[in-house]
C-alpha cells in the first residue's frame, strides 16, 4: 500500500499567508516529486485566484536565498503563468488537440475501473480515491493517471481531463488540460509513460507487479490490459447555489469575483459593490463538484461585503441598463464575455505574452524579469 497523505486546505486568508510563509523553496527542489516531499499546497489558491505567482514569489525573494537554490521553485510557478499564457493566446483551443491529433486513441470514454479507483496500480487507486475525499491529487500522481488512461487504455484525452478537473480543489482548465495533452502527445513530440517502479518508488508503495512492471519500450507497445476495457462517460453536473436576487447599489461600480478570481486585496480600498458571480454557461463548459463550489464560496468570505449571485453577466447588466462601464472584472480567457473595465492580473514576467512552442522557450525569456 502506498503512502497516505492528508491534505488539508484552510479557506481563511490568515492561513493562505502563513502557508506561503511556511514554504522551503530548497526543500520543494528536491523532494516535489514524492508524494510526502516538501509541497507547497498553494496551488487551489493560485488557481482560484486568491493569491498569484508573483505574490508568492515576492514573498519568497524576501527571504534569504541564492537565485540558484530557488530557480526550480520559481519555474514551477512560471509553468503555471506559460499554462495561462497559452489559453490567453490560443482560447478553446486548447479544448482540443492543440498541435496534433492524439497517437493511437481508440475511444473517447473513461475506463470504468478509474473511476471505481480499482486500475489494480494500487498507490493511482488510493489516491484516485483520496481525491474524491479532499480534492487533491499530488502533480506527480496526475502524470500517472493521464499516462495510464491515454497511453495504457487508449482513452483520448478530453473526457478524463474533463472528469479529474471536476475534482480538483486547484482546478485550473489551462494546467488541467495542457498538462493531459503533454503526457498524451498531443501538445507534445512524444508520449510520457511511467513504470511500476517509478510509480513506487515515488509514492512509497510496495507494489512490484503488475501490468506497468515493463520496460519503457514494452509499455509503448502493450494491449490495453483488460482491467480498463470497460469504460463509460461520467455524468459531470455542476451544483449552484440558487441565488438569483441580489440587492446592489447600481450608483457605484460593481466588481465582478469569479471562481478563477477571489483576490480579498483586489481594488479593497475602493467604494464599490462585490459580486461573486456563478454562471450556468461557464460551469456547463466546466463543470466542478458540489466540493469544488463550496471550497470557493468559503474563499469569498475573505472578500468584504461579498454577495453571491447565480445567474448571467447579463442579468447583472440590466441593473445598470446601458452603462457597462460600471462594472469591474479581472482579465482572465473564461471570461471574455464580461463587458466594462478590465483590469491586468498579475504577472511574473508581464511583458512575456502569446504562444510558446515549449516551456523553455517562455523561460528563457521570463528568466530575465523574474530575476532578483
Amino acid at each position: 500500500m502506498s503512502k497516505r497523505i492528508e491534505y488539508v486546505f484552510p479557506t481563511d486568508y490568515e492561513s493562505i499567508l502563513k502557508r506561503i510563509d511556511e514554504t522551503d523553496p530548497v526543500k520543494y527542489a528536491r523532494s516535489r516529486n514524492f508524494i510526502d516531499g516538501d509541497v507547497t499546497y498553494l496551488s487551489p489558491y493560485i488557481s482560484r485566484g486568491v493569491i498569484s505567482v508573483k505574490m508568492v514569489k515576492d514573498i519568497i525573494f524576501k527571504r534569504v536565498f541564492k537565485m540558484y537554490e530557488i530557480e526550480k521553485f520559481i519555474q514551477e510557478l512560471a509553468w503555471r503563468e506559460y499554462w495561462q499564457r497559452i489559453w490567453q493566446s490560443k482560447g478553446d483551443e486548447i479544448l482540443f488537440d492543440l498541435k496534433q491529433t492524439q497517437p493511437a486513441y481508440i475511444h473517447r470514454k473513461l475506463p470504468v475501473a478509474v473511476i471505481n479507483h480499482q486500475t489494480r496500480i494500487d498507490a493511482v487507486d488510493n489516491y484516485i480515491e483520496q481525491m474524491y475525499e479532499q480534492g487533491y491529487m499530488h502533480n506527480h500522481v496526475r502524470m500517472y493517471l493521464a499516462s495510464i488512461v491515454c497511453n495504457i487504455a487508449k482513452s483520448h484525452w478530453s473526457l478524463p481531463a474533463k472528469w479529474l478537473y471536476y475534482h480538483l480543489l486547484d482546478g485550473d482548465v489551462a494546467s488541467n488540460h495542457l498538462s493531459w495533452q503533454w503526457t498524451c502527445g498531443s501538445a507534445s513530440s512524444k508520449k510520457y509513460y511511467c513504470d511500476q517502479a517509478n510509480i513506487s518508488r515515488y509514492t512509497g508503495s510496495n507494489q512490484r507487479k503488475s501490468y506497468l512492471a515493463e520496460d519503457y519500450e514494452t509499455l509503448a507497445e502493450i494491449s490495453v490490459p483488460d482491467i480498463l476495457k470497460e469504460t463509460t462517460v461520467p455524468e459531470l453536473v455542476t451544483v449552484l447555489p440558487e441565488i438569483s436576487r441580489i440587492t446592489i447599489n447600481s450608483s457605484i461600480p460593481t466588481c465582478i469575483y469569479n471562481s478563477y478570481n477571489l483576490d480579498p486585496l483586489w481594488r479593497k480600498d475602493e467604494h464599490v459593490n462585490r459580486v461573486l458571480l456563478l454562471e450556468t454557461s461557464h460551469f456547463n463548459k466546466y463543470p466542478v463538484s458540489e466540493k469544488v463550489i463550496q471550497f470557493v464560496t468559503e474563499l469569498s468570505k475573505n472578500i468584504p461585503g461579498i454577495k453571491i449571485f447565480t445567474g448571467e453577466f447579463k442579468d447583472l447588466e440590466i441593473l445598470y441598463g446601458d452603462n457597462p462601464k460600471q462594472f469591474i472584472f479581472k482579465e482572465h480567457p473564461a471570461f471574455t464575455h464580461y463587458k466594462g473595465t478590465c483590469d491586468s492580473r498579475e504577472w511574473l514576467a508581464p511583458s512575456v505574452t502569446g504562444n510558446f512552442n515549449s516551456f523553455f522557450s517562455f523561460w528563457k525569456k521570463a528568466e530575465k524579469e523574474i530575476k532578483f
